[in-house]
Order: C-alpha cells, then structure tokens, then sequence
C-alpha cells in the first residue's frame, strides 16, 4: 500500500482522504487551522456512517499538525489547499523539500494553471495535477493533467494509484484552462446564460430542458458516443445550422455580471436564476447526494457482476 499524504482538510482534502483509507492505504493529513483539523476525522467518520461505510477505515487516517510531519515518508502526495495561486506555490516549495525524492507532487486544481502551479518545484518531473470532483467520494473522475515536464512514469504510476481506489481517471496531455471537464460544463453554462439574457426562455426552462431530454442520456452515452451514433454526417449538417448562433463571448455574459452586482449570488443570497428558501437548497442538496450515492451503488453493482 502507498503512503499519502493530503496538504488541507477542507472540502475536498478531507474526501480524497476517504477515499485512499478505505481502500487501505495509509493517510497523513494536515491543515494549518487548528479547528479545521479538528474535524477532518469526524467529517470522514460522518461520510462513512451516511454511506454505510467501514469506520475501521478512520485508523488508516493520522491527522498531523504541520505539512512536514504530513510528507515525511509519503510515497504520494497532494495539495488540496484554497484556490490562491501564490499559497499553492509556497506549499510546493515546502512539500518538496520535506518530501522522499521519490514522492509524487499532486495538486488538485479545477481553474488555475498546472504548468504554473508547479514552477518553482526542482524536480518537475514527478509534478502533475489531479483535479478531483465534489463529493470525491462519490464522483469517480479524476483528470490527471501533465506539464510540459511531467514524466511518462509519473503519471502512469498515478493513474494507477487512481484505478486501484476505484476512481476512473483519465489523461489530459495537454495543460489548457478548465482541462477537459469544466471545459465542457462552462461551454454549456455560457449558452444557458444566453438563451436566459436574450429572452429565448427563462432559467427554469433551460435546467427543464437539460435534466428531461440530454441529461438524462449523458451517464451512459457520452457527446461523441452521441455524434457516432447519430452519423457523423449529420452531426456535421447540425452544426452547420446551429454553429453560428451559438454565443461565442469570450467574457462573462453582462447579465451574470449585473446579478453579481446585484448581490443575486444564488444559494448565498437566496436568489440567483432562481429564488431558493433554505427548503429547496437542502431539497436540492440532498436529492443530488442520493442521486450521487445511487449511482455509485450502480457503478459498485456492476463491477461485482
């Protein structure tokens, strides 16, 4: 079993250390607040009781009070800290120099370039990026994005370590803004925000739109699986239509700006797209965990048979 080590207990930090201990693996996790390590340990135990999970896995996670205790001996490590470009540079600087020279550098970023996050690491070639999905434990892809500098042995060892946690990562050979996933899921944000702001139909309708027709085929027939299915000619013919009345703004849309403005921040303020009582964002909350969870019993069911 591989030795990990986790640099922030937050929102993601504490997840991916669920993951690796119930699958055995030893875990070292830290966070530099204090009340925030407190409660790595009961928000793990929490996920497990929720889920029906092991709690015996809560004696493969020691929670450390300093990064250095954290990486000593890790064999793997990964940065899961505030999405601050110059914090995550500090860290490297630090993870490295107390790291094994043969621990692999992780940091899991959605947004922030990889190729930046890593440059004043010596050694580049074992750094690369894994950008988990929230709740980690539950959503199975892990895009693992190579630098320029990223070694072929780096990435096929993580990739590996991935796989034998149950996850589905795949590689981004490239380093581009968003990677591949938030690629796509913003590509479609920016045509729902359009449609809503040149008045083609509301919000309601959009998320009606997706979650009834497309989105219902999406968990098993993938865009291009969709495009080969249909013909590549007519995919071709489609665009050709559609293509050119797409948005293709390169800024935020001025609608999303003037909400901003507003203090329409959705969940935070209540209102967004949408009006939301404490009700509905708990409904809404609750019915995505158990879609997620539902899901994830189906992915387990089927690796079984």
């Amino acid at each position: 079993m591989a030795r990990i080590a986790i640099i922030g207990g937050g929102l993601m930090g504490h997840g991916i250390a669920q993951v690796f201990a119930c699958a055995g693996h030893q875990v070292r996790i830290t966070d530099p607040n204090a009340a925030a390590r407190e409660r790595i340990l009961r928000r793990i135990g929490d996920n497990l009781r929720d889920l029906d999970g092991d709690l015996a896995a809560l004696a493969n996670i020691q929670v450390c009070d300093a990064l250095e205790g954290a990486v000593a001996d890790a064999d793997w490590t990964i940065e899961a800290a505030l999405e601050d470009l110059p914090l995550k540079q500090e860290l490297f600087v630090a993870i490295e120099r107390a790291a094994p020279r043969h621990a692999i550098l992780a940091s899991n970023t959605s947004v922030i370039p990889i190729t930046a996050v890593m440059a004043r690491v010596e050694n580049k070639a074992r750094a690369l990026g894994t950008h988990w999905w929230n709740p980690p434990y539950l959503v199975p892809l892990v895009e693992v994005i190579r630098t320029a500098w990223t070694s072929d042995a780096c990435v096929e060892t993580t990739l590996s370590l991935l796989q034998s946690v149950g996850k589905q990562p795949v590689e981004v050979k490239k380093h581009v803004a968003g990677f591949v996933g938030n690629r796509l899921q913003h590509a479609l944000w920016r045509e729902a925000i359009a449609l809503v702001a040149e008045g083609i139909c509301d919000a309601r309708t959009v998320d009606t739109v997706v979650k009834a027709s497309f989105g219902r085929r999406l968990a098993v027939l993938g865009p291009l699986e969709n495009a080969d299915l249909v013909g590549t000619d007519l995919t071709q013919a489609i665009h050709r239509t559609v293509l050119p009345h797409l948005s293709r703004s390169p800024e935020p849309s001025p609608l999303l700006d003037r909400m901003v403005a507003e203090g329409r921040l959705g969940f935070k303020s209540g209102n967004g797209f949408h009006v939301w009582t404490p009700e509905q964002q708990i409904a809404l909350q609750n019915k995505l965990i158990k879609h997620l969870k539902s899901a994830a019993d189906a992915d387990r069911s089927s690796t079984r048979e």
